[in-house]
């Protein structure tokens, strides 16, 4: 009789727990699901780090995750957001990858029929050659122009000297003998990079620096020294200043400090738009540089430059200007070499998707992405570094050793370690640019 009493109360006991916990398990207040859109600009170990449309960072936890930096990403989470990071409470259920949607219309979306039209004709040396901007040479010309180079970049010693005629003979010969018309660049910042105005002969003093015009005439110097230096620019024959500095150094100690504005994000910003704004109409493009923002980093002429700031400091401050500028609609950003440590700990900026892909996705730039020179001290005894570069997004490399480009290029075609598509896309986006800048005549459209 006592066994069978204990044996009652035992699953009286089990049914009492069920029924306990079904109640509760009725009665628990649910976990609260949220949304949130935006781009991924860093993923580590279990944790990944995403940028919403106010510019606000957030990182979640997340046990498995399959996506690149600079992807836009939809996620559902649990927890509730803090001011700047949800590490400790917020964990991604479940997320999906969303397509680009450029908040600017495509630049030159009006020329990109024509440049595939004009890229189908085009041999495969012919594309190769097509994203090369190369330093002109002093010797081996006729061999250079055979190539059938994207551009020719001059320097001070290629302007010593001649008068003006001299010049605009110089640029003219050049896109005499191609059959698709060059770029013609210059670094003609002002201040210490002078590239043309250097010359006494084609400009009695050269370009102030954008730090002494601000304090001479606030914007409006800028604006007027702006279209004063596309006028001469365009004259010359030149279509392409790789020129604005819109770094933000502020510290005179700083390797940039000399070639920015050295002003706050917003008013660096200002001259970002006042520059692309001024130019437009010109007949010469400008280039916003150095993505993702040059800092306090040391020279990338000489050694390379490790750039160890935190992600939050890079995205809130650096980036602006460059967004600014992109939304003037500016045509060319150029990329620096800078180690981006918390963006991309193993490459330079100019040969890491995930610096570019920021760019693209984050700030929506639909322009031509330009590599700082790769013979430059931080990153030419990288192997590859030009396929490495046009894989990570790179439209437009800047090189001296133009041989060594091409030949690496057309080998890593032929192993397959570069895929003919990617080429295509590069290829396709300079020429675009080219017939969106009236180089290309109307004849050929």
């Amino acid at each position: 009789m006592i066994t069978i009493r204990k044996k009652f109360l035992i699953s009286c006991s089990f049914i009492l727990a069920f029924v306990i916990l079904f109640l509760v398990g009725i009665f628990k207040e649910p976990v609260d699901e949220h949304e949130l859109k935006g781009t991924v600009v860093d993923i580590a170990n279990d944790a990944v780090v995403v940028q919403d449309d106010n510019k606000t960072l957030y990182t979640f936890k997340v046990d498995d995750i399959n996506i690149e930096v600079g992807s836009l990403i939809q996620i559902v989470y649990t927890g509730l957001l803090k001011d700047d990071s949800c590490l400790d409470d917020c964990f991604i259920k479940e997320y999906s990858i969303l397509s680009a949607v450029n908040k600017n219309e495509e630049l030159f979306s009006n020329y990109l029929a024509l440049a595939q039209k004009k890229l189908e004709t085009m041999s495969l040396s012919e594309k190769i050659n097509q994203v090369l901007l190369v330093r002109y040479p002093d010797k081996e010309l006729d061999d250079a122009l055979k190539k059938q180079f994207g551009g020719f970049i001059f320097f001070e010693k290629d302007f010593k000297g001649k008068s003006k005629d001299q010049v605009i003979n110089m640029l003219k010969n050049v896109n005499k003998q191609v059959s698709i018309p060059l770029l013609t660049a210059v670094d003609e910042e002002g201040g210490s990079v002078v590239r043309i105005s250097s010359n006494p002969n084609l400009r009695k003093t050269p370009f102030k620096s954008s730090k002494e015009l601000y304090a001479e005439g606030k914007m409006t110097a800028i604006k007027d020294d702006t279209k004063e230096k596309s006028k001469l620019l365009y004259d010359l024959g030149i279509s392409l200043n790789l020129a604005p500095v819109v770094d933000i150094a502020t510290n005179e100690e700083d390797y940039m400090y000399d070639r920015s504005i050295g002003l706050s994000k917003e008013l660096t910003a200002e001259f970002a738009k006042t520059v692309i704004e001024a130019s437009k109409a010109s007949g010469v493009s400008y280039t916003l540089k150095h993505f993702p923002g040059y800092g306090n980093n040391k020279d990338t002429h000489n050694e390379e430059s490790l750039d160890e700031r935190s992600l939050s400091q890079i995205m809130d401050n650096d980036i602006y200007p460059f967004e600014v500028g992109i939304e003037a609609k500016a045509e060319a950003v150029l990329i620096s070499h800078n180690i981006i440590k918390n963006i991309d700990p193993n490459n330079p900026a100019s040969l890491s998707k995930n610096v570019i892909n920021i760019l693209r996705n984050n700030l929506n730039f639909t322009g031509v992405v330009i590599s700082d020179n790769l013979d430059m001290g931080s990153v030419k005894n990288i192997s590859n570094a030009t396929v490495k570069a046009l894989e990570a997004g790179i439209d437009l490399i800047i090189t001296t050793d133009y041989k060594e480009s091409i030949k690496d290029i057309e080998e890593a075609l032929k192993e397959n370690n570069l895929s003919e598509d990617i080429l295509d896309e590069h290829v396709r986006k300079v020429l675009a640019w080219k017939y969106y800048k009236g180089l290309i005549n109307d004849m050929e459209k």
